[in-house]
């Protein structure tokens, strides 16, 4: 399974509640008349992520598809039919985005998150171990696991999924975000 991850932020005088307004209006759409491989789409409110408004006030949309084929149909069905208005109202408020691939790599891409961490694999560790040593916190499908493909993104490396807050091993250089969930 792959994610494509949407940062975005509003304009300074666009409102708050009318950027989600029309950020929901648009993920409806979506959920509506999906393109083919589209599984689900989940849209928090962050803040603290460099890479997104410089650390201020942002929303990272996460598009979960099967495939990179998936991606191309994503794109289209985006901006076109029914998807056209609502897309174009919340891009609109828009002052800027920008967007990373992550692939699934352990645990349960449903996860009802409201914490992330991201972190960059430490020098000198494989990706076998680095998989072993997160094994634990996505056993029984309590975190997902993602890891940017092909360096497709602003963002750092590995972002966990946890509803709750856990500790992460002392080995890794984390950057915490707590999650305000605005779709669904």
């Amino acid at each position: 399974m792959l994610a494509y991850v949407f940062w975005h932020w509003r304009r300074p005088d666009a409102p708050v509640d009318a950027y989600e307004s029309r950020q929901r209006a648009f993920q409806r759409a979506l959920t509506a008349a999906p393109p083919p491989g589209f599984q689900r789409s989940t849209t928090w409110a962050i803040s603290g992520a460099p890479w997104a408004n410089g650390g201020g006030e942002a929303w990272e949309d996460w598009y979960q598809m099967g495939s990179s084929a998936d991606l191309d149909r994503l794109e289209e069905a985006a901006i076109s039919a029914s998807r056209q208005a609502p897309h174009d109202a919340i891009a609109a408020l828009a002052a800027g985005g920008t967007g990373g691939l992550y692939k699934l790599r352990d645990g349960d891409a449903a996860v009802p998150a409201r914490h992330c961490w991201w972190f960059a694999k430490p020098d000198g560790m494989r990706y076998p171990e680095l998989l072993a040593l997160m094994a634990p916190l996505c056993a029984g499908g309590r975190a997902a696991l993602w890891c940017r493909q092909m360096t497709l993104g602003p963002a750092l490396e590995f972002c966990l999924h946890a509803p709750d807050a856990v500790k992460l091993p002392d080995v890794l250089e984390t950057r915490h975000i707590a999650l305000r969930q605005v779709f669904p």
